[in-house]
């Protein structure tokens, strides 16, 4: 039987399998369809692959030395669809990032330099690079450390993430749309405001509230509010089609892909952690996000919506600019409330005219190695002729 070989790792509150290019087929059709393979889709359980029946275990990452003199490694991002025969290239993932410094040295793409690497990633999905800071002992990524994550149990080693360079991937700047905030009509739904922000990956706010929810109820009902959802579906929906992103609200729904990320937005309130039950006071964060994408809702807080996030709160006028505590508005740290606790952003937005740009965008994660060896395909495969592709 044909085997390939992967890794299989934990980046922030993700995982998946990261590749190297070269172990894959260069077709890309092949490519995907050996991917759908590998983590058992589609099919709503995965039960005959790696995947792991939730949108944050069903992504991977594939990884080769780069060209650019700007860059260490090439990455390129696949959101690996559960229900769908597709492997969708259109957004990043902050969390999958993570992993991509650690993999980069232990593979011996990088050399390792003590006690930190900094890897500069070239993320192919966006055409933007991220820098990433790694922990270095005895040679490898370290993984052993005292940082916690909320939304993964334990600590591990501090990995310093910076998005700075990943304003406007869709070539439009930051405000997309040329506005901060707007009026969205749709049929049978109404009018809601919106902000489109592109910042790592682009996305829509609005507040939770207008959809119905306080932001207070517990998690779990809020998971099963599809009301809600259908709602924020069709409101990304059709920002994508304004965008250009899609034809029509009609495909986009069909597929529901991963971009744009609907992002509700509340106040500081009382909430409490669904992970643990911890209490998460107003005066500890800034800022309440939930993320809604590619049929589902992210149980903590993707990295790349937490840079929009932080961005968003400091563009004057945008709906999370006006729901955010005040102090955030400047702060050199925007606080997210999320799901499964905080998450932090190191944040410098400069204004110039009309016109935003973006200094800083970093948080810390952390990543480690779960596995590696060869994974085998299915009997299709056995065909050498196919692989060859």
């Amino acid at each position: 039987m044909k085997l390939v070989r992967g890794i299989y790792m934990r980046g922030g509150t993700s995982k998946g399998v990261y590749f190297h290019a070269k172990d894959l087929p260069a077709n890309p059709a092949l490519r995907d369809r050996v991917i759908l393979d590998i983590y058992g889709s589609p099919d709503l359980t995965q039960i005959d692959g790696l995947g792991g029946a939730n949108v944050l275990t069903s992504k991977t990452a594939i990884i080769a030395r780069s060209a650019r003199p700007d860059a260490d490694v090439d990455y390129t991002f696949g959101q690996v669809m559960i229900n769908e025969p597709l492997v969708d290239y259109r957004i990043n993932c902050g969390n999958i990032s993570a992993g991509v410094g650690p993999f980069a040295i232990d593979e011996g793409l990088v050399p390792a330099v003590e006690p930190l690497t900094r890897v500069r990633i070239f993320n192919t999905n966006t055409q933007r690079v991220i820098i990433a800071e790694v922990p270095v002992k005895n040679g490898r990524a370290e993984i052993a450390g005292d940082y916690h994550i909320d939304g993964v149990p334990g600590t591990g080693a501090r990995i310093l993430l910076d998005f700075a360079a990943t304003g406007g991937t869709l070539g439009k700047g930051l405000l997309p749309t040329g506005q901060a905030r707007e009026t969205l009509t749709i049929d049978g739904l109404g009018t809601f405001e919106i902000s489109v922000v592109d910042a790592a990956n682009p996305s829509v706010f609005v507040k939770g509230a207008d959809l119905g929810l306080q932001g207070t109820e517990p998690f779990e009902d809020i998971l099963n509010n599809q009301s809600v959802w259908d709602k924020a579906d069709r409101i990304r929906g059709t920002v994508g089609v304004r965008l250009g992103m899609y034809p029509d609200l009609d495909s986009f729904l069909r597929i529901n892909p991963t971009m744009p990320f609907c992002i509700l937005v509340f106040p500081p309130i009382d909430y409490t952690d669904f992970v643990d039950g911890r209490a998460i006071s107003p005066g500890s964060y800034d800022i309440k996000g939930i993320i809604r994408f590619a049929g589902a809702v992210h149980r903590a807080y993707s990295g790349t919506g937490s840079v929009c996030t932080a961005v968003a709160a400091q563009i004057e006028g945008t709906v999370a600019n006006a729901v955010c505590g005040e102090a955030a508005r400047s702060a050199a740290v925007v606080r997210i409330g999320h799901p499964s606790g905080i998450m932090n952003v190191d944040i410098r937005v400069e204004r110039d005219g009309q016109e935003y740009r973006i200094l800083r965008a970093a948080y810390g994660r952390t990543a480690r190695r779960i596995m590696e060896g060869y994974i085998y395909l299915k009997p299709w495969a056995d065909d050498a002729s196919m692989l060859s592709l």
